[in-house]
């Protein structure tokens, strides 16, 4: 028995496949994929800029009992985020290497027409971006988890003290290639959106406050350890001495019976009191050490608080102690802040400066359009009046670093003042038309807002003989002849024998401005069903001049009389009337309908039961 499912139609199957690019897609240098990776890779960069502060909040103190602790929850998930996007900087290694192998293939094939291992790995190694690769491996590195899982944690002398400071240089170290990433990054966007530019500012800003309330909770926690291992040294007491590391896992000092007495002959020694600093002076971390035991959200705020203000400031409320390096980091605060204060006016000037020759160059543009639309107004009467709106969609063009061009002005406006410069220009010249004078001014309306603006060169054909009419012409400028004969080989006309269109010639008609061409389409409107049923033109239409018109087009004309067949008493085709009819009623029908069933109440399940079945 069938289990009466379908089988997949041809490239179903695979439709699944195809939401993921091939790997041939994705190492493609031209491909759509390399846009939306370097994409991911930004986003990834700054995650990862981002991320790193958090690893400086994973020691704490525990005033309780003196001694060093760890946040663990903490601890794994920094590892965690920390591993999965220096796993994006190998992955974009790995892709400039495969990228940069795919173009120098290409390349020896298109040369050669042919691949050569040995030749392709030479042109390879010279190709390969060596310097973004390293600016890659470098911010990769396990610096941080490295210097604050690990070295932090295991100190058994003043040895650790040294390195420490050589880890903490590093850390600071790693902030350069990964910064340097994004600034690249964001030197590319720029070129493509304004907007990144001024997003990036406020985030260098954003980041470096980050990044120094880390730093100030990490060193504050350094200070106060270098404040018990002083007070250590100088002290000749067991208990101090036979827990030299002050580590919180060690279990005696829950259980130790001097446990007591370390903590109270260090809170004598490492006071977190600013008003007693001459036994040890915190300087600017005494307020990160009173927020030690409070949970990470409050801290972390605290911290990047205490950061963002002082980067505000420049860091002038700092009042330091006499150590040097916590002197030098408020130096660095300082002059972070001053950078990126004249990093963003020196941005600020840059906009200004574009800002003002951009306008400059509108103006400029303006007097030059300016000009050109008073001519193209006069020379189809338009009011003063509409020269200000004109104007402003011309502005509005020039703005979006779009040339407004005036020959073509009706792609520059907008909708509604398209409608209206077209019913002014071609209102008259449908009034002149016999089979629409006595039509409702609603109809020549709707009429006019199907024209469509066309524009000839001088001497091209609008249409030929025994070609299918499909469209009324009004003309706005220029000169039009209409004459019988074909049209020769090389682009002349014969008539009656003549080579070409000579003083000889008789011109049919002679058509200017205000006047109007195809009225046949209009009086067989009411005869044709199908396009095929088109009149057919019995003579040549020429431009003699440039010409300037609108055209009203076979399919637009039907959609008019199809809605207002009321308004056309001369319809002869009583099919085209009834069609248009019926097409009118059942639209009517409908709407009422869907009023009717929006008032009525939803039926229930019940009811639906009851009704019989069609």
């Amino acid at each position: 028995m069938s289990s009466g499912k379908k089988p997949p139609a041809r490239g179903e199957g695979n439709s699944a496949s195809k939401k993921w690019p091939t790997a041939k897609e994705i190492f493609d240098p031209q491909g759509a994929f390399l846009p939306l990776w370097n994409k991911i890779f930004v986003i990834a960069c700054v995650v990862a800029v981002s991320l790193d502060p958090l690893f400086f909040y994973i020691p704490n103190i525990n005033e309780q009992y003196k001694c060093l602790g760890k946040d663990k929850k903490l601890r794994t998930t920094a590892l965690l985020l920390r591993s999965l996007m220096d796993l994006t900087f190998v992955i974009h290694m790995a892709h400039q290497i495969r990228v940069t192998a795919k173009i120098v293939a290409s390349e020896q094939v298109a040369r050669r027409g042919k691949a050569d291992w040995l030749c392709r790995r030479q042109e390879l190694v010279r190709a390969i971006p060596w310097f973004s690769i390293l600016v890659d491996l470098l911010a990769a590195l396990p610096i941080p988890q490295v210097a604050i899982g690990v070295v932090f944690f295991k100190r058994r002398s003043f040895e650790y003290f040294r390195k420490m400071g050589i880890m903490t240089s590093l850390i600071l170290f790693q902030y350069l290639p990964r910064v340097y990433r994004i600034y690249v990054s964001y030197e590319e966007l720029t070129r493509i959106k304004r907007w990144v530019r001024g997003a990036f500012n406020f985030f260098l800003y954003i980041l470096a406050s980050h990044v120094l309330g880390g730093f100030w909770y990490f060193f504050s926690i350094q200070r106060e350890i270098s404040c018990w291992h002083q007070a250590c040294q100088r002290s000749t007491e067991n208990y101090c001495i036979a827990t030299y590391h002050f580590h919180c896992d060690d279990f005696s000092l829950r259980n130790d019976n001097m446990t007591s007495s370390k903590v109270k002959f260090l809170s004598e020694a490492c006071p977190l009191d600013p008003r007693n600093s001459t036994r040890f002076d915190f300087g600017i971390f005494v307020h990160a050490l009173k927020s030690e035991s409070i949970p990470f959200l409050q801290k972390f705020f605290h911290s990047y608080w205490w950061g963002l203000r002082n980067l505000s400031n420049f860091g002038t409320n700092l009042e330091t102690s006499n150590y040097v390096w916590e002197n030098c980091f408020a130096i660095l605060i300082s002059v972070i802040g001053l950078l990126l204060f004249l990093y963003l006016i020196g941005n600020v000037q840059t906009y200004i400066q574009l800002a003002t020759t951009k306008s400059e160059e509108i103006c400029q543009k303006m007097m030059m359009k300016d000009l050109e639309i008073q001519l193209w107004m006069s020379r189809n009467g338009l009011p003063d009046d509409m020269k200000t709106v004109i104007m402003k969609n011309v502005k509005q063009r020039l703005e979006q670093d779009k040339d407004a061009d005036v020959e073509n002005l009706f792609s520059i406006l907008s909708r509604n003042n398209r409608k209206s410069i077209k019913r002014h220009l071609c209102m008259n010249t449908l009034k002149k038309v016999p089979m629409l004078q006595s039509i409702d001014e609603r109809v020549l309306k709707m009429i006019c807002d199907h024209l469509k603006p066309v524009i000839y060169t001088e001497n091209s054909y609008v249409i030929r003989v025994g070609e299918p009419l499909d469209l009324m012409l009004f003309i706005t400028q220029g000169i039009i002849w209409t004459f019988t004969g074909t049209s020769a080989g090389d682009g002349s006309v014969q008539l009656n024998g003549s080579s070409s269109l000579s003083s000889s010639t008789s011109i049919t008609k002679c058509l200017e401005k205000g006047d109007f061409y195809g009225e046949e389409l209009l009086s067989r409107i009411s005869t044709y069903i199908s396009f095929s049923d088109l009149p057919i033109c019995t003579e040549n239409v020429k431009c003699h001049t440039k010409v300037e018109a609108f055209a009203l087009l076979a399919k637009d004309l039907r959609r008019v009389v199809s809605e207002f067949w009321w308004y056309f008493p001369d319809l002869k085709n009583s099919k085209l009337k009834e069609k248009s009819a019926l097409s009118s009623l059942r639209a009517v029908r409908q709407r009422n309908r869907s009023k009717k069933e929006a008032t009525l109440p939803p039926k229930s399940d019940a009811d639906r039961e009851q009704l019989p079945a069609n």
